[in-house]
């Protein structure tokens, strides 16, 4: 397999696939939040942006600040609210890509495994099989390439639920963290590769205004 050079991770522009007068699909750089954390110097956002543009988008779900890919907003409070119950009900689908250190042995498979935040290391999640809530994910290998400490695996991954960290902390309990994961691979991982190497690739829903099939699909920049 061969391994691209991912960008660097820093705030890029935000593209936007699809627009319309119920929601927004935006295509979120690595390195940009998905939305306003605390404290002045992290206000920039891919929410804010997108407001900039479309004053009435609200946030629906989100992606962790080094993940890249496809984000859903809605165009005001009554298609957010419709948009936040696809989601409950887990009618939206969504496919992710990674590369992972090591080789997956299984060619498809689930994790799951119970997630609760570490309450020693903030914001690091931790499989806890008594305190932990359900977390399921469906993986399925791509390919395999390289061998010994560079060997990798692509693999395409879809959360069936969405808990915080839950891609990374899941393939990190099958010990094979993903590529340059500054929480959850070793650390030599984050200064051999320059950004995380998660991608969300593709989301399918039912429009919440006019009730037919929609599919978004983003090229894996790695």
């Amino acid at each position: 397999m061969e391994l691209k050079d991912a960008a660097p991770a820093v705030p890029l522009g935000v593209v936007i696939l699809h627009a319309d007068d119920a929601l927004i699909v935006a295509d979120k750089p690595p390195g940009l939040l998905s939305m306003p954390a605390r404290g002045e110097d992290r206000q920039d956002c891919l929410v804010a942006r997108v407001q900039a543009q479309f004053a009435d988008a609200l946030p629906v779900h989100r992606l962790d600040m080094a993940t890249s890919g496809l984000i859903l907003l809605a165009r005001g409070a009554e298609m957010q609210r419709r948009m936040n119950l696809a989601f409950e009900q887990r009618i939206v689908g969504k496919r992710y890509e990674a590369l992972v250190h090591g080789h997956i042995g299984p060619d498809a498979g689930e994790i799951d495994l119970p997630l609760a935040a570490d309450p020693q290391r903030n914001p690091h999640q931790i499989v806890d099989r008594q305190h932990g809530r359900r977390a399921l994910t469906r993986y399925r290998v791509v390919e395999r390439g390289g061998a010994g400490p560079d060997a990798v695996t692509r693999v395409e991954l879809k959360p069936v639920t969405g808990r915080t960290h839950q891609l990374r902390v899941h393939l990190q309990s099958l010990g094979h963290p993903i590529l340059g994961d500054p929480l959850y691979a070793p650390p030599d991982s984050a200064e051999r590769h320059r950004r995380l190497h998660l991608h969300a690739a593709a989301i399918t829903l039912i429009h919440p205004q006019r009730r037919v099939p929609l599919g978004f699909e983003s090229v894996v920049p790695f």
